[in-house]
């Protein structure tokens, strides 16, 4: 019968099917079906890995970071503007102390205590500076109580705005002519004017705040050079290996060092310039050029916006002191050419490549720090953003920001051949 030797047949080559090695039939685990009941599992000899984020999934998650990171810039920088009182003598202290840390650690090898030498470096500190205020308070008073001749002297002397300040003065006039026919109304109510305080004033109740930050500078420093070889021995500490030990320890005294040998060559370099813009303005006549050597250097601490307003100042002097435009034009004409010079030739020379910074990151951190701390943030701006340059340097996730931050390599292309020269060997 058809029916029952078919069954058989098909059973057994069905079963020889399954004893038979065949390259075509896979058991359900390698074809990655799993049984009932269990999980599934990957095919045998597939990566295991996770599969990399797509686009979508690593853009969810780079937008949360940079969020916190712009919050929590805009927060620090709330936080340095209401607290400038106490940020602004600490960050002081920490530049002088990078500054004068190698003199310490000089001394330290010959056997001179470091709390001696921070003792001996401070008092100096202090001394040069009261020094310096009470030997320039004369001039600088003279000026100020000169300041309304001056201004009335620089007025008569150029003419040629008159006629803008004459209608200014009738359209002033015709104001007031107006408010008065107005006061006379009895239904008006009556204006009461607030008169700010004097200068003098500002002065008298700004003197203990002033001193305050001051002598907290001071005692910060202090501690700050007598133990300075404690923030390493804490910083070896804190780090678990021995590479990250000599890493982080590499790291400090690299940024240290860089930092120190910037702050003394800008220090040095200004000097200089403040000797120059002194002696040409003496040579002419220029009064207390004293004084305009130390504005000028100063002054000079403050790239390109300090060299402006030297100048300005330098001109309107010159109006004020020497009877024709052409002789008053001696004073700015001095001052550019000696901060000309020093800004091309000499800090760039002297400087280098490596302590180089962008103009565009200059400008913008004299901005931003002017605008939080005023005119001494300004000061300390140019030295903070070297300073986060150095240490943008030495860390291989900011080397965007350290390349941006960095000044241009055309000025100096022997520096950058030598840089690039170990590299592709």
């Amino acid at each position: 019968m058809p029916s029952s030797t078919s069954t058989p047949a098909s059973s057994s080559e069905a079963d020889d099917s399954e004893k038979r090695p065949s390259g075509r039939t896979v058991s359900a685990g390698a074809a990655g079906i799993a049984p009932s009941g269990a999980e599934p599992q990957p095919p045998q000899g597939t990566d295991r890995t996770p599969a990399e984020p797509t686009e979508e999934r690593r853009t969810q998650l780079i937008g949360p970071s940079w969020a916190i990171i712009g919050m929590f810039l805009i927060a620090l920088a709330g936080a340095l503007y209401l607290a400038k009182g106490f940020f602004l003598p600490v960050v002081l202290a920490f530049l002088f102390a990078l500054m004068l840390s190698p003199v310490v650690r000089v001394l330290a090898r010959r056997s001179i205590p470091s709390w001696l030498t921070a003792i001996v470096l401070v008092s100096s500190t202090f001394a040069a500076v009261l020094g310096g205020s009470y030997v320039l308070s004369d001039p600088i008073g003279e000026w100020v109580d000169r300041a309304p001749s001056i201004a009335r002297e620089l007025e008569r002397k150029i003419g040629h705005l008159r006629g803008s300040v004459a209608q200014l003065e009738r359209a002033s006039q015709e104001v007031d002519k107006l408010t008065d026919a107005k006061s006379s109304d009895p239904d008006r109510a009556q204006e009461v004017v607030l008169r700010e305080p004097g200068l003098l004033s500002d002065v008298a109740t700004s003197t203990p705040d002033i001193l305050a930050r001051i002598v907290l500078c001071l005692v910060l420093l202090f501690f700050l050079l007598a133990y300075s070889e404690l923030f390493y021995i804490k910083l070896v500490r804190s780090m678990s290996s021995l590479s990250d030990k000599k890493r982080a320890l590499r790291i400090a005294h690299d940024i240290e060092r860089e930092l120190s040998r910037y702050l003394f060559t800008v220090t040095f370099i200004n000097t200089c310039l403040g000797i120059a813009v002194g002696t040409g303005l003496w040579l002419i006549g220029m009064p207390n050029p004293v004084l305009w050597g130390v504005l000028a250097t100063l002054l000079n601490f403050i790239p390109y916006v300090g060299s402006i307003i030297g100048i300005g100042l330098a001109g309107i002097v010159g109006i004020v002191t020497y009877p024709t435009l052409g002789e008053a034009s001696y004073p700015p004409l001095i001052y550019f050419c000696c901060t000309a010079i020093e800004g091309n030739f000499v800090t760039p020379m002297v400087v280098g490549r490596r302590l180089a910074v962008n103009p565009v990151a200059i400008f913008l951190s004299i901005a931003f720090w002017g605008w939080l701390w005023g005119f001494v943030g300004m000061f300390i701006a140019v030295p903070l953003l070297v300073a986060t340059k150095i240490f943008a340097t030495h860390i291989p996730q900011l080397s965007a920001l350290a390349e941006f931050l960095s000044g241009d390599p055309r000025q100096f292309p022997d520096e950058e051949e030598g840089e690039t020269a170990p590299a592709g060997g």
